[in-house]
């Protein structure tokens, strides 16, 4: 490109975002909608499905929102959406006057965008190929009206292909949390969703595993059913730290499916909202 800057390398802090040059390694950000405000930018990432990261995503919003937040989410899982259910909306979404399309609202203030928001059908499969689902992604950034959000949590697709691509390509991710499970073949899995964070330079800000333990009812002891974790030995390896060790809950499953998730109150996703809350959101 003609105007484009030439960056020499050696001088490159590789901190797209407080740098001032133009060069082509310089990701392109999606205009966000000019009737929206965002504040800092969260993505909940997995490099493998079923491990929870809706569960995750749901419980980090339903925190910061106690913690007098103004949260939304990115439901950015188009194939297999489960946030609108996690919190009892299935209304769908509505115009704004001025064009856009408004989010729901959750009971305590929550602003969500999904799929399952724009069908009439929320049990109809989503049959699309990539490109589609992808630029779907992109106009939840582009053409939603978010009202003056503090925190935008983006509950991305497992895995790194098309989807988490476009959120990392087009959004303005000021940083990623990766869900994963004990299981010794999660630690691969994880090392590739670190790799890509690293490859796309946004920060990690931590690890939650989850189904770390079931907690025995009649005598409190944690029973760590997948055996023991390797997830600190990633954590080290990578200089990540581990935020969060969830157990294996049924009454977290029975609030999401009554749509009561925000009613969930659980020490253990704490350290997650606050390590959010230290996060110093880039320029928007």
């Amino acid at each position: 490109m003609a105007n484009e800057e030439k960056v020499n390398s050696s001088e490159c802090t590789h901190n797209c975002s407080t740098c001032s040059q133009s060069c082509s390694s310089k990701p392109q950000f999606a205009e966000l909608n000019k009737m929206s405000k965002v504040g800092k930018v969260i993505a909940v990432v997995s490099g493998k499905g079923g491990v929870g990261k809706s569960m995750v995503s749901s419980l980090l919003s339903a925190e910061l929102a106690r913690r007098n937040h103004k949260v939304a989410i990115m439901d950015a899982d188009i194939t297999g959406p489960s946030i609108p259910k996690a919190f009892g909306l299935h209304d769908l979404c509505m115009t704004a006057p001025l064009g856009g399309i408004l989010p729901q609202t959750t009971s305590t203030g929550i602003e969500v965008m999904s799929i399952n928001l724009l069908i009439e059908d929320e049990t109809a499969p989503v049959v699309w190929r990539g490109p589609v689902i992808a630029g779907t992604v992109k106009q939840f950034w582009t053409d939603v009206v978010w009202g003056g959000v503090d925190t935008m949590v983006i509950d991305c697709p497992p895995g790194t292909g098309d989807v988490p691509l476009t959120v990392f390509q087009s959004i303005p991710v000021d940083g990623i949390i990766i869900v994963t499970s004990p299981q010794d073949l999660v630690s691969m899995i994880v090392t590739k969703a670190v790799n890509m964070a690293n490859l796309m330079k946004i920060p990690v800000i931590g690890l939650v595993e989850n189904m770390s333990y079931i907690k025995c009812p009649d005598c409190g002891k944690e029973i760590k059913v997948f055996g023991e974790s390797g997830v600190d030995a990633i954590a080290e390896k990578y200089g990540i730290p581990v935020l969060a060790r969830m157990p294996i809950d049924p009454n977290l499953t029975a609030l999401c499916d009554k749509g009561m998730i925000e009613s969930a109150d659980v020490d253990y996703i704490t350290p997650v909202a606050e390590a959010v809350e230290n996060v110093v959101p880039r320029v928007k």
